[in-house]
């Protein structure tokens, strides 16, 4: 992954979870710190290409909204760009800071990109040590935008630069001061891009040296991936940007391969949110266009 891409790919997320704080209501998860990483030509121009790109999503909506640029931007993010972004935060967020009650005190989030957990929760800044590891290009990137909009980092803060799916190395977190403490980590929007192997041996790697009752969140996509449409063609749709982007979906997982996967690295299955779930925990009762995607589950593990 060159720097120009990771930094669009983080960019694009932030853009999705911006555009739900600042349009969007009810609130399914609020980070109202990211639209500070993002100026304004950024926001503007990421808008406009998802304007100018509603002929691939859906030529009817583009037909029915072409005098109203602003409807075609919301249903474009609401229906395809935000769902499942912003309903694994949400989950992923709750479940964390329950476990911070249970003693957790450092958290792993594999694949940060520009997450804004840190400076949201101040009131941890002396309980709980954050560890973002992405890759050294999207680092530096976000560095830059912290720096912009004069955020000063916390010192819980901890960046490692690593490219974990191929390699993950513990001795770097080991000189960012991790220790043997009860740890949680996060692993949102990256499996779909691992072949299973991959996944396993991350699994693997990440709980090899973590005591007892450390845990994971992570979203996986189930065994229909490449087969189901979704609404509005919305899956088969994400399967085909992330080809063309150069980063194809990989894997697609049945819950029982899910459940041996873990099994294997000491890890039992705490809570498993199946599409349904996740549509009448974060998506009930909306009048707009968000409702939760099509193939895509939750998963909280805990090390035996």
């Amino acid at each position: 992954m060159n720097q120009n891409e990771s930094s669009l790919t983080s960019l694009v997320s932030a853009f999705g979870r911006a555009y739900h704080s600042k349009y969007d209501t009810p609130k399914i998860f609020d980070d109202f710190i990211v639209k500070d990483l993002i100026s304004q030509e950024e926001f503007s121009a990421i808008s406009k290409n998802m304007i100018k790109g509603i002929q691939f999503f859906n030529r009817d909506i583009g037909q029915r909204f072409k005098d109203d640029p602003e409807e075609i931007l919301k249903w474009i993010t609401q229906v395809q760009l935000s769902p499942t972004t912003l309903a694994r935060s949400a989950y992923c967020e709750k479940v964390l800071l329950n476990e911070v009650k249970l003693g957790v005190k450092q958290y792993v989030i594999l694949g940060a990109g520009l997450d804004t957990f840190v400076f949201r929760h101040p009131e941890l800044k002396n309980s709980l040590k954050i560890v973002e590891i992405d890759y050294p290009a999207t680092q530096e990137f976000k560095k830059k935008k912290l720096e912009n909009a004069k955020f000063n980092t916390p010192n819980n803060l901890h960046f490692v630069s690593m490219d974990f799916t191929t390699k993950f190395s513990h001795q770097d977190l080991i000189d960012e001061g991790f220790d043997n403490k009860k740890s949680f980590f996060s692993l949102l929007g990256v499996s779909y891009y691992l072949t299973k192997e991959e996944n396993a041996n991350l699994i693997n790697h990440l709980f090899a040296n973590v005591p007892s009752g450390s845990s994971i969140v992570f979203d996986f996509a189930d065994e229909k991936l490449f087969e189901e449409k979704g609404m509005s063609n919305r899956v088969e749709n994400m399967v085909k940007l992330a080809s063309v982007s150069g980063e194809p979906m990989k894997s697609s997982f049945t819950y029982n391969e899910i459940e041996t996967m873990l099994e294997k690295s000491g890890l039992l299955i705490y809570e498993h949110l199946t599409p349904t779930t996740i549509n009448e925990l974060f998506f009930s009762n909306r009048t707009d266009y968000l409702s939760a995607f099509e193939t895509i589950h939750f998963i909280h593990a805990v090390k035996k």
